[in-house]
């Protein structure tokens, strides 16, 4: 007489379907937005402690180089300009020069691999720390921009538009500095790169454009940066061309998808390397 296990008898109630045993439940895949959000509060808590002093630097450089351009600048559209370039500076100190840095020596100190085992898809990395940086610039712009108009004597009417310059602005910028950072091969590297990025857009946005060169106006205008200076300058006029200025906001809202989208395949191509 042979005995059989009870758990392989057909009317057994302890048979095991074989597939269902051997098929294992996963977890639902991480979402973009509740995972952006996540990784935009860890960003946001952890840069806290150096808040005060990156916004004092970043605000005190522009609200000095408006009062040395005081002097040198006449009133009117050169002004206007000193005064945008200066309050768009702001953005791109933090977003373009300080997240090539954050991304460069997360890659060379090996961060990417902690993002890359979590459940948590590139793009919320990407976003949400660029829009953890992105969001000390708005104390800093704002009040460089009142500052700049009371100096100059520009109007106060229409600095509301800076609600849409500022994240518009910052997302082309902070997509650009990210994609440095993480295409870089060492962060000394990609310091650099956020210098001179930041650098380009301190003299290529704040000085009046009637007075470069052809060919230094051709390479501001490919300065994503530069769209976001011309869409606020343009509100200090009396009638303010409306067209104009949500055209130079579509530009920089294009050039943040293109960028972000960028630095996002960076990451990719830097975590499995």
């Amino acid at each position: 007489m042979s005995v059989v296990p009870a758990d392989v008898l057909p009317g057994s109630a302890l048979a095991v379907d074989e597939p269902a045993a051997c098929a294992a439940e996963l977890g639902p895949r991480a979402r973009l937005w509740p995972s952006l959000a996540a990784v935009y509060r860890a960003q946001l808590s952890r840069a806290r402690v150096a808040r005060i002093p990156l916004l004092f630097v970043a605000t005190f450089q522009s609200v000095g180089i408006m009062i040395l351009m005081r002097g040198v600048v006449d009133d009117g559209a050169e002004a206007q300009a000193v005064v945008a370039g200066s309050s768009v500076l702001v953005v791109a100190f933090v977003a373009l020069n300080l997240l090539a840095q954050y991304f460069g020596q997360l890659r060379a100190s090996g961060g990417l691999d902690h993002y890359a085992t979590l459940p948590v898809p590139p793009a919320a990395v990407v976003l949400g720390a660029a829009g953890a940086y992105a969001s000390f610039t708005v104390p800093g712009t704002v009040v460089t921009a009142v500052f700049g108009c009371v100096l100059f004597g520009l109007p106060l009417a229409h600095l509301w538009i800076l609600l849409a310059v500022i994240p518009l602005a910052g997302a082309a910028l902070a997509g650009l500095g990210a994609a440095l950072g993480l295409l870089a091969p060492r962060p000394e590297l990609a310091t650099l790169l956020g210098q001179l990025g930041m650098s380009a857009a301190l003299l290529l946005g704040v000085l009046p454009a009637d007075r470069m060169p052809e060919v230094v106006r051709f390479a501001r205008d490919l300065l994503p940066s530069t769209y976001g200076v011309e869409a606020f300058a343009r509100t200090f006029g009396p009638n303010p061309d409306w067209a104009f200025v949500l055209g130079d906001l579509a530009v920089c809202g294009f050039v943040g998808v293109v960028s972000l989208a960028v630095a996002t395949w960076a990451y990719r191509r830097a975590a499995v390397r």
